[in-house]
C-alpha cells in the first residue's frame, strides 16, 4: 500500500465533499510532521510512539506513558480532582482550562500517583504535554509538591517526567511561585536520602527547567527532546539570536554536562527499575555471607601472586615506561572484569562532560557501589577524545557529584587512577582547575563511606590525588604516584626536562617505595608482558581484596570512616 498516496486521496476527497465518508477511517493514519511520511497508526503504537521512518519521538500522553512504564495494575492515582482555579481572574482562561479538560480528560497537566515499576514501590508524576502545553500553574505545583511529600513521608523514591512550555502565564506571579515551592519539596525528600529521577522528555523548558526538572539525583532524557530555559522563539524574538542547529536538544544538553544519560524510550522501563533496585534500601547491607562467598570464589592462588615484587629488578625509570605502555589496561577494562552491570552517568551539572572520568553506578558481587575512573582510551582516537586521561576542572567536578551522590545513598566508592597530570590549558585555567581539584580533595577527605582508589598506571600529581584521597590506596607493581612526572621535576629542579631518568630514580615513585613510606597500603604484582589478554591474573586478586576491603569498612559507621580518612593524612 502506497500510505502517502492513500493519505492525500483521503485529503481530496474530505475537500470534496464533507458529508462523503473517507475512504481511510480516521486513526488509522497518522503523519511524522519531522519527516513526513504517512504511517499506520498501529505500527506507531507498537513501536513506543517513534517514526519508523525517521526515528522522531512522537509526544504521548500522561495516561499512555503511564501505561509503558509502571507494572500493570499498580497505579494508585493520587488527587485526581485537584483544580487551582483562576488566581488572576484573567479573561479567557476559564474557557481555556475547560477546552483543556475536554481535549485530555484530566483536570490537570500532571498525573500523580503511586505503582510499582520493575517491582519496586514508586512516587510518578507524568507531564501531558496535551493540556495547555503542561505549563506549570498552582495545581501543576501543588500536585507535584504533595507526591514529593508523600514519598518523604513514605519513604519511597520519586519518578517525574517532565514535559512542559514553562511557567502558566495566566497565572503570573503565582505560577512563579511554584518553582520555589516545588523545589523546596525535592530538597527536603533529597535530606531524607531519597532517590528523585527526573526524565526529560519533548518539550521541557521555562519555569519547569528551572526547577525540579533539572534537580534529579540522576537527569535522563529521551533522545533529541527540546531541553531549556529560554525556549528557542523566546530566544530569537528577544535577543533576535538565530540558535546553532542542534541548540538545546538533549544531545547538546549532555555535552554540556547537564544530562546523565540519554535513554531510548523502548529501554526507559528497564533502565528506571534497574536505578530503582539499585537505591532499595536493603541493597546498602553487607551482609557477612555475601562478602564470604565473594572471598571464597577464587580460593586457588596463581603462581603469579606468588612471585615476589622484588624479583624483577626494574628502575623507577623501566616502571614509568611500563606505567605509559599502550598495551596496559585502562580503567574501563578493570571495570568490566571486576563489576557487573555498569551504568555510567555524565556531566559536572555546570559546564561539560569530561571524556577523560568515567563514572557511574556498578554492583560488586550483590552490592551496588559507584565507580569514578581516570580513562586514557584503548587507541590513538579514544586517546584524543580522553584527552589523555588528563582531567579537566569538569572531569573533578564530575568525580564529586557522583561521590556525593554515592555518600547520599551509602555506596562504597571504588576510584580509579591512571593520569599524568590535571589539565593545563587555558580553559582549564579559565574555568578554576586548582579550585576544582582542591573541592575534590577536600570533599573526598570528608565522605561517609568506604572510598578506594587504585593506582593502575600513572599518578600524576594533584590530578591523580584529587581522585586518590582514600580510606586505602592500592597500586599495581608497574604504576608509578608522584609529585610531578620526572620529564616535569627535572625541569624545575635543574632546567633540563633531559634529566628525567636521574629524576625518576631520586623521586620516590615506584609502588614498592610508596609503600615502605605507607603513603599507599597495598602492591599488586603483575604478569610479565601485563596486557589486557592476561588482565584476569591481576583482576582476580584485586577482586578477593576488594572483598576483604568491604568486610572491614562496610562495618564502619560514617563518621568513623571520616575520621580514619582524615588519620590516614595526618599522620604524613
Amino acid at each position: 500500500m502506497n500510505l502517502d498516496h492513500v493519505f492525500k486521496k483521503t485529503i481530496v476527497r474530505k475537500t470534496k465533499a464533507a458529508n462523503t465518508r473517507p475512504e481511510v477511517p480516521d486513526g488509522l493514519l497518522c503523519k511524522c510532521n519531522s519527516c513526513g511520511s504517512v504511517i499506520l497508526s498501529e505500527e506507531v503504537e507498537k513501536g513506543y510512539y517513534i517514526c519508523p521512518k525517521c526515528g522522531t519521538y512522537f509526544r504521548v500522553s500522561a495516561k499512555e506513558r503511564i501505561r509503558r512504564v509502571a507494572d500493570a495494575g499498580t497505579f494508585e492515582e493520587w488527587d485526581w480532582d485537584l483544580m487551582g482555579g483562576n488566581p488572576l481572574d484573567f479573561p479567557g482562561y476559564d474557557e481555556k482550562i475547560a477546552a483543556a479538560r475536554l481535549k485530555t480528560g484530566l483536570q490537570e497537566a500532571v498525573i500523580t500517583g503511586r505503582c510499582k515499576i520493575a517491582g519496586e514501590d514508586t512516587v510518578l508524576c507524568v507531564m501531558d504535554g496535551k493540556y495547555m502545553m503542561a505549563s506549570m500553574g498552582k495545581a501543576v505545583g501543588e500536585k507535584i509538591t504533595r507526591a514529593a511529600e508523600r514519598a518523604t513521608e513514605q519513604k519511597l523514591p520519586l519518578v517525574i517526567f517532565t514535559c512542559s512550555g514553562g511557567a502558566r502565564m495566566q497565572e503570573g506571579i503565582i505560577s512563579l511561585m511554584q518553582m520555589a515551592k516545588t523545589s523546596a519539596a525535592i530538597k527536603r525528600h533529597s535530606d531524607a536520602g531519597l532517590l528523585y529521577i527526573s526524565v526529560l522528555t519533548d518539550p521541557t523548558t521555562g519555569g519547569v527547567t528551572a526547577s525540579f526538572a533539572m534537580l534529579g539525583d540522576m537527569i535522563l532524557a529521551e533522545p533529541k527532546a527540546l531541553i531549556g530555559f529560554a525556549g528557542p522563539r523566546v530566544i530569537e524574538q528577544t535577543i533576535r539570536q538565530k540558535l546553532p542547529k542542534g541548540f538545546q536538544c538533549a544531545e547538546f544538553l549532555l555535552e554540556h554536562g547537564f544530562v546523565d544519560r540519554i535513554v531510548e524510550r523502548r529501554e526507559m522501563r528497564s533502565v528506571l527499575g534497574q536505578l530503582l533496585k539499585w537505591h532499595n534500601r536493603a541493597a546498602h547491607v553487607f551482609p557477612e555471607e555475601v562478602t564470604q562467598q565473594a572471598v571464597s570464589r577464587n580460593t586457588t592462588i596463581s603462581v603469579m601472586e606468588k612471585k615476589s615484587i622484588a624479583d624483577s629488578i626494574k628502575t623507577a625509570w623501566d616502571r614509568i615506561l611500563l606505567s605509559r605502555d599502550s598495551k596496559r589496561p585502562v580503567s574501563s577494562d578493570y571495570i568490566e572484569m571486576l563489576f557487573d552491570d555498569f551504568m555510567e552517568f555524565h556531566g559536572d551539572r555546570f559546564c561539560k562532560d569530561d571524556s577523560a572520568v568515567i563514572g557511574g553506578i556498578a554492583v560488586f558481587r550483590g552490592i551496588p557501589v559507584t565507580v569514578i575512573a581516570q580513562e586514557k582510551g584503548k587507541n590513538t582516537k579514544d586517546n584524543i577524545k580522553r584527552n589523555f586521561g588528563m582531567c579537566s576542572p569538569d572531569g573533578y567536578r564530575k568525580a564529586v557529584r557522583l561521590a556525593k551522590q554515592a555518600e547520599k545513598f551509602g555506596r562504597p566508592i571504588f576510584c580509579f587512577v591512571d593520569t599524568p597530570g590535571a589539565y593545563c590549558g587555558i580553559e582549564a585555567e579559565e574555568r578554576g582547575q586548582g579550585e576544582a581539584i582542591a573541592r575534590s580533595i577536600m570533599e573526598m577527605s570528608s565522605l561517609e563511606v568506604p572510598v578506594l582508589s587504585l593506582i593502575i598506571g600513572e599518578g600524576g600529581s594533584g590530578g591523580a590525588l584529587a581522585l586518590a584521597t582514600a580510606n586505602e590506596v592500592w597500586m599495581l607493581e608497574n604504576s608509578v604516584y608522584s609529585i610531578l612526572s620526572p620529564e616535569g621535576f627535572s625541569s624545575i629542579l635543574w632546567k633540563d626536562s633531559r634529566k628525567a631518568k636521574l629524576a625518576a630514580s631520586y623521586m620516590k615513585l615506584t609502588a614498592e617505595e610508596l609503600k615502605e613510606l605507607c603513603v599507599i597500603d597495598h602492591v599488586f604484582p603483575e604478569p610479565d608482558n601485563f596486557s589486557r589478554e592476561n588482565i584476569r591474573q591481576v583482576t582476580d586478586q584485586i577482586a578477593r581484596k576488594i572483598s576483604d576491603f568491604l568486610k572491614i569498612y562496610g562495618k564502619m559507621d560514617g563518621g568513623a570512616l571520616a575520621a580514619h580518612r582524615y588519620e590516614r593524612y595526618r599522620r604524613m
